[in-house]
């Protein structure tokens, strides 16, 4: 099999499968409770130190979520926004975030604002610098679409950002495992991922960066008991003022000690030395008359979506299936600023990793010819 889906979810490791089993195995035959407390030192603190390498950040601004986007709603929805602040999104923000941002303009009457693109798809920098002033609160950036794979340059526009009042969010849901991250280097105050792409690690896991000035920024909402304790008949105290005091005190041991497996696996590979496979797949694709690629944008990544006028994505996706190759059918509307202006209503998505081979390329070329009726 032919995994060409990181970009949905990374084919899991055998280390990370053994790692959830045993816990799996130990919480039947003595509890969860138990297996949780036998494993402490993984779930409640290598892990984070762990994760916290991978960001480049303070193990204390780290939060561990089941979901990118419970993570993303864990602060965005609670910044203290008014009508005369602005909030800049890019045109390649994702549905579930600019969900929340439009809850949070109808709450709080703040405008959003798209930041525009240059005739190749990159972000509008000089638009930025001519633009940005103290009325700006938050600006979001998804470091790379799901939908198409261009590369923001979110460490050149936290350079930008960085003398004005704004909190700088990044989506890096796609781009951790798959390129280096460094909020030390961005210079954000919120970044968001998810365990199971690049990183390879078990769906139900997924973090947030969320640096301290933000934190202390969001309105105060819930504590749960892991870090808060009733000490009054009136009143609750917080212990932990962490980026935990974000979490959920519930969630799955089996899936955070395989997070934690795969962020070993992640430290000790070599995730970021095979673009030639990234750009083999690029010209694999760019080869078959007919194809029209959605890759907007100078720097790309291991993410292509394309569309062929011969055959609809469905179909692109389940007969490469029957040949044992994994792609995927994405659909405008969950990058709707890029993709609805384009008129994009499916498209099919490959996405590569370091454990595809260019031979694995060649296979999906051959295979892909035939579904769009290319002579080999």
């Amino acid at each position: 099999m032919i995994h060409l889906n990181t970009a949905g979810a990374g084919l899991v490791p055998a280390e990370v499968r053994q790692t959830m089993a045993e816990v799996l195995d130990r919480e039947a035959a003595t509890g969860c409770y138990e297996t949780e407390a036998f494993l402490d030192g993984i779930v409640n603190d290598e892990v984070y130190r762990r994760l916290a390498r991978a960001l480049d950040a303070p193990v204390a601004d780290v939060a561990l979520f089941d979901s990118a986007t419970r993570a993303w709603c864990a602060v965005v929805p609670r910044l203290s926004l008014g009508p005369g602040d602005r909030v800049w999104v890019t045109p390649y923000e994702y549905a579930g975030n600019l969900i929340s941002l439009f809850n949070l303009r109808d709450r709080t009457g703040c405008v959003i604002e798209v930041v525009p693109t240059l005739p190749g798809g990159d972000l509008d920098l000089e638009w930025m610098a001519a633009h940005i002033a103290d009325d700006v609160a938050l600006v979001s950036v998804t470091h790379i679409p799901s939908g198409c794979g261009i590369v923001n340059p979110v460490e050149e526009i936290g350079r930008l950002l960085a003398p004005y009042r704004c909190f700088y969010a990044v989506d890096a849901c796609q781009s951790i495992g798959q390129l280096p991250v460094s909020v030390a280097r961005i210079g954000c105050q919120l970044l968001t991922g998810a365990g199971r792409k690049f990183l390879r690690g078990p769906r139900g896991t997924a973090f947030a960066y969320v640096a301290p000035e933000l934190r202390a920024a969001l309105v105060p909402e819930f504590h749960d008991l892991h870090v808060a304790r009733i000490d009054s008949a009136a009143g609750y105290r917080i212990d932990d003022h962490s980026a935990r005091s974000l979490e959920l005190a519930e969630r799955g041991t089996a899936a955070v000690a395989g997070l934690n497996t795969a962020l070993t696996l992640f430290e000790e590979g070599t995730p970021f030395d095979h673009k030639e496979v990234f750009r083999a797949l690029r010209a694999t694709v760019e080869d078959i008359p007919g194809v029209e690629l959605i890759a907007p944008g100078t720097e790309q990544s291991g993410i292509l979506s394309f569309r062929h006028p011969d055959a609809e994505a469905g179909t692109v996706m389940a007969r490469l299936a029957e040949q044992r190759v994994n792609v995927w059918k994405i659909v405008g509307h969950h990058t709707p600023l890029y993709m609805a202006e384009r008129g994009v209503e499916t498209a099919v998505r490959v996405s590569a990793h370091y454990y595809n081979t260019l031979e694995e390329i060649e296979i999906f070329g051959r295979a892909l010819r035939g579904v769009v009726g290319v002579r080999t």
